[in-house]
């Protein structure tokens, strides 16, 4: 049976456009390197040249294009980017297709800028049987989406070391799905190396090269699938590093480490558009948390100046106690003024306020955070327990 996959979800879209579009401004480009020859026991390879990504923009022009796709994502704004440091998430619910998306955006990032090295990493041998199908499953359908663009896929396997070699002198896209286990044993002391994991050591059939080395060159596009999973240690954060990565993206419904945010897809929107089904909404018991500052933009007003927002917070009175009401703000206020010295609105002070119907928003001076009409700050107010509620039932579910 032929599987069908329909290849016009919206919010798939979004999330491919979310990636390639930061590389906006990007030549076309490889860069070559030599890679020594391979004996092997299906024969000797000469040396000859290794095709790597190459990315000719610099962190200013990344975070240019970052900084717009936040924007109409409705996420908040990154400030700053470290030279050589791209790690973005995205974020996606549990059964909305995160697989399926970070592979058709890998056949795009080779469309529109000739990127062609790509390593995913996933926490669990389950999880690389898993990818590796899809990889299998979805090949006819991208082959006809994408004009029959001709790529090879593997499971990295250490008694298979051409392969490696084969990912690094290919000038087609290559993708090498490994389990975080198989590198990440690394030592420095040679004493120690036969506990290392093979990638990492010399190897006589790569003419003393280590594999990790030949990868290394090719400055490859690191995808992570489950990151909450796979790089939350230090040794696992070393074994990343050591991938050399051009970029990291990292694909979750729950990440637990924050980098920069470039697509949100979480329970509630799954839920609204019926990406995901339940039969009873499970229950969820909510406590006092009003310790995290929390924020809901309930209007703008530009109709008379100056331009005000009505901003829900949760506010001191004067016995102490903190409730929840709407207020009125202006450029310049300062929102730990208006909780009446609540410390968890410190550094909010309204930068602008925006009017155009059907993007409203208010930012802050010192804060990244964007508030946007039916996307409050805080994970207090009722969306933040239906998310939870959602995702709770989504879990419940699928462990039936």
């Amino acid at each position: 049976m032929k599987l069908q996959f329909d290849k016009n979800l919206e919010y798939q879209h979004q999330a491919i456009a979310s990636i390639v579009d930061l590389f906006r401004g990007q030549t076309p480009m490889q860069t070559n390197f030599t890679v020594a020859p391979y004996n092997g026991q299906i024969g000797l390879y000469d040396s000859t040249n290794g095709i790597g990504n190459r990315l000719e923009l610099d962190e200013d022009e990344i975070l240019e294009n970052l900084q717009e796709i936040q924007l109409r994502n409705g996420l908040p704004q990154t400030k700053s980017l470290k030279a050589g440091k791209y790690d973005f998430d995205i974020d996606m619910e549990t059964g909305t297709g995160k697989t399926y998306v970070y592979l058709r955006t890998i056949l795009e990032l080779r469309k529109n800028y000739g990127f062609s090295k790509f390593i995913i990493v996933v926490p669990s041998i389950a999880i690389k049987e898993g990818v590796y199908k899809s990889l299998e499953i979805t090949k006819e359908h991208f082959q006809d989406l994408f004009d029959n663009t001709i790529y090879n896929y593997f499971i990295y396997d250490s008694s298979k070391l051409e392969q490696v070699r084969s990912f690094a002198v290919s000038d087609n896209i290559e993708i090498m799905v490994i389990n975080i286990d198989a590198f990440r044993r690394s030592f420095t002391d040679p004493t120690k190396e036969n506990k290392a994991n093979i990638i990492h050591r010399p190897n006589d059939r790569l003419n003393g090269m280590k594999p990790i080395e030949l990868i290394q060159e090719t400055r490859p596009f690191v995808i992570i699938d489950e990151p909450q999973s796979v790089d939350t240690t230090p040794k696992s954060k070393e074994a990343i590093k050591s991938l050399n990565p051009l970029c990291t993206l990292r694909y979750s419904a729950t990440h637990v480490e924050k980098h920069n945010l470039v697509y949100k897809l979480d329970a509630v929107d799954s839920y609204n558009l019926e990406l995901v089904k339940q039969i009873e909404v499970a229950g969820f018991e909510t406590k006092d948390y009003h310790n995290n500052a929390y924020l809901k933009l309930l209007s703008v007003n530009n109709k008379k100046s100056p331009i005000t927002a009505r901003i829900e917070l949760d506010v001191k009175d004067n016995k102490g106690v903190v409730k929840r009401k709407p207020i009125v703000v202006r450029q310049g206020d300062d929102l730990y003024d208006k909780s009446k010295g609540r410390d968890v609105y410190e550094g909010y002070i309204v930068n602008e306020i925006y009017c155009e119907e059907g993007n409203e928003y208010v930012d802050f001076t010192s804060k990244a955070d964007i508030l946007r009409i039916g996307k409050p700050i805080g994970d207090v107010d009722d969306l933040a327990i239906k998310e939870q509620q959602i995702r709770k039932t989504i879990e419940e579910h699928l462990n039936k």
